[in-house]
């Protein structure tokens, strides 16, 4: 395993990132979920990334049982807050100094630890004053229940007046985990470049286009059973973006590409995110062991500009590059 500096901090996470998004707690059995934390563990992974809204809270309570027994010094744990959790009331959801609060208390009971790594404001928050949340984070932090701040899905201006806040308070906001993959680039354009500039990292998610870039999912074929394409729990909504033919078609051209690097088309995708040096990592989800230490094994890969300019070429005009794609829900879910 290969590891990176999340942002202008000291703070290292491994560069294949174990997430548990849409697999513990709804899609996969505790067992098997365990089996795939141990794998990770295994590979070398030391970075685990989950959410207080992933199967509405079980998911950190199933990473929480996974790790029980490890040395916690030796793990990077990241949760975080804004969907709505619990029953929904009009409180359960957003950026709130209130939601905040209440719930990093209830992340770290779930996790079954005194703090997490880093602790992420899921989503940006339109209704509550950008000075309300950052000052509830300060405290969190300064309680010592998380030791640094990040952001998921925010735009360049939001991660920039954020950021200057933060440092007003005297804290490290060092994160943005937004989606991106070769066929998801909107980060790009602004928030890469204004990131690199405030000392900020990308912690990059589904840099496998929910397992697309796979090539398990062929032109004008049903979709394999059991695979994401088929998950009526989530996982469906998300892929349908990614499998119309003509995508699919541009993405079967880059078998030949990872084949002559003997690696897998997956591997191929991860080394291509971690090719952004302002990537510190990449999060990988699994629902059977194997798949993590098959994921794994992109650590380390190093792509020459050569391979990079044969991915553009195979994808061509496919990738979605509009950065207005960056963005968060104009009004809270409550």
């Amino acid at each position: 395993m290969e590891f990176r500096y999340l942002g202008n901090s000291g703070l290292k996470v491994s560069e294949i990132i174990y997430g548990n998004w849409l697999t513990h707690g709804s899609q996969v059995e505790n067992d098997a979920a365990h089996a795939c934390v141990r794998a990770a563990l295994d590979a070398g992974i030391t970075t685990f990334d989950t959410a207080d809204v992933y199967a509405n809270t079980k998911a950190e309570s199933v990473l929480g049982e996974a790790l029980q027994g490890e040395r916690r010094a030796s793990l990077e744990i990241l949760t975080k807050v804004y969907w709505p959790t619990g029953p929904g009331g009009p409180n359960d959801t957003g950026l709130s100094r209130k939601h905040i609060m209440e719930s990093i208390d209830g992340s770290l009971q779930r996790l079954r630890t005194d703090y997490v790594d880093l602790y992420q404001a899921h989503r940006y928050d339109v209704e509550t004053p950008l000075e309300e949340t950052m000052q509830a984070f300060a405290d969190v932090v300064r309680q010592g229940k998380a030791l640094y701040i990040g952001v998921s899905e925010w735009t360049a201006d939001q991660i920039r007046a954020g950021h200057a806040l933060a440092k007003d308070l005297g804290i490290q906001l060092i994160s943005n985990q937004p989606q991106y993959s070769m066929l998801w680039r909107v980060i790009e354009d602004q928030v890469v470049p204004t990131s690199r500039e405030l000392g900020v990292s990308q912690i990059v998610w589904s840099p496998i286009a929910q397992g697309v870039l796979t090539g398990k999912y062929e032109p004008g074929a049903q979709p394999p059973e059991g695979s994401r394409a088929t998950d009526e729990k989530g996982g469906a909504d998300m892929i349908k973006r990614f499998l119309d033919d003509r995508t699919l078609e541009a993405v079967q051209k880059l078998r030949p590409i990872a084949d002559g690097l003997g690696i897998t088309m997956a591997q191929l995708a991860i080394a291509w995110v971690l090719a952004n040096d302002n990537v510190a990592g990449a999060i990988v989800g699994a629902s059977r062991p194997e798949q993590v230490e098959s994921n794994a094994a992109a650590a380390g890969i190093r792509l020459d500009d050569d391979v990079l300019r044969a991915v553009d070429e195979a994808l061509g005009d496919i990738p979605e590059t509009d950065p207005a794609k960056t963005r968060s829900p104009e009004a809270r879910v409550a």
